[in-house]
Parts: C-alpha cells; sequence; structure tokens
C-alpha cells in the first residue's frame, strides 16, 4: 500500500488549538488570531474574556466576506453576548460558537471543502 501525505490546497492549515495557543501551519500562536483559508489576522484585537467581546470586534472578520464564522472560546464554549452573535447574523453570515479544539476541526473539514470560512480563536 503507497501512503501519501496529502497537502490541503489552502494556505492556512490550523494544526490543532487549545485554550492557550494554536499551531498555524509550523507556527504557534499564543495571541487571539482570526484565519480563513487564504489569510491569517495574527492582529485581531480583542479582549481577555469572552463576556468582553463586542459587535466592533467582529468588524475585521466580517471585511473577510465569510459565509460562517466560527468561534473558539478558549478551553470550553462560551457563548458572546448576542449583539456579538447578531453583528454576524444581520450581515447574512452563520456564526457557530465552539471550544478551541472543536473550533479547529470544524475549520480544516469546511475549508478543505472550499467554502469561505473564518475561524476567530480566543486564546489567553
Amino acid at each position: 500500500m503507497q501512503l501519501s501525505h496529502e497537502r490541503p490546497d489552502y494556505a492556512w492549515v490550523l494544526r490543532g488549538a487549545d485554550g492557550r495557543q494554536a499551531r498555524v501551519n509550523d507556527r504557534i500562536l499564543e495571541r487571539s488570531f482570526a484565519l480563513a483559508p487564504d489569510r491569517l489576522l495574527e492582529d485581531w484585537d480583542t479582549p481577555a474574556a469572552i463576556g468582553e467581546l463586542q459587535p466592533a470586534h467582529m468588524e475585521p472578520l466580517l471585511a473577510l466576506s465569510p459565509e460562517l464564522v466560527v468561534l473558539g472560546t478558549g478551553a470550553r464554549q462560551v457563548f458572546p453576548a448576542a449583539a456579538v452573535m447578531a453583528a454576524c447574523l444581520t450581515h447574512g453570515i452563520g456564526i457557530e460558537v465552539m471550544d478551541n479544539a472543536a473550533a479547529a476541526r470544524t475549520y480544516n473539514v469546511l475549508a478543505g471543502e472550499g467554502r469561505r470560512v473564518v475561524v476567530a480563536l480566543l486564546l489567553g
């Protein structure tokens, strides 16, 4: 049996994440960031706590024109304020909230399907 290493056809692969760090391609990131298949936003300015997340924090993500935002809230799933969810939904953009490990897996599946997805991970 011949085995081959499958490489995705998108630039940024989220190889794993937890509440404190994430591995993007071969880099370890320890600050909150957002990722699309063709773009890495390392300077995503977010508060330390999910409860302090505001609709304005979603604007850089919405500017990427995704069809879905996958929001990773750290080691546990914690829903942001309704206004944060509404910031996406009022623009016709879906939003899913989950822990960072699940968000990483979901992003990779959707990006692999060619979907316009953005994952945003809160790290801290």
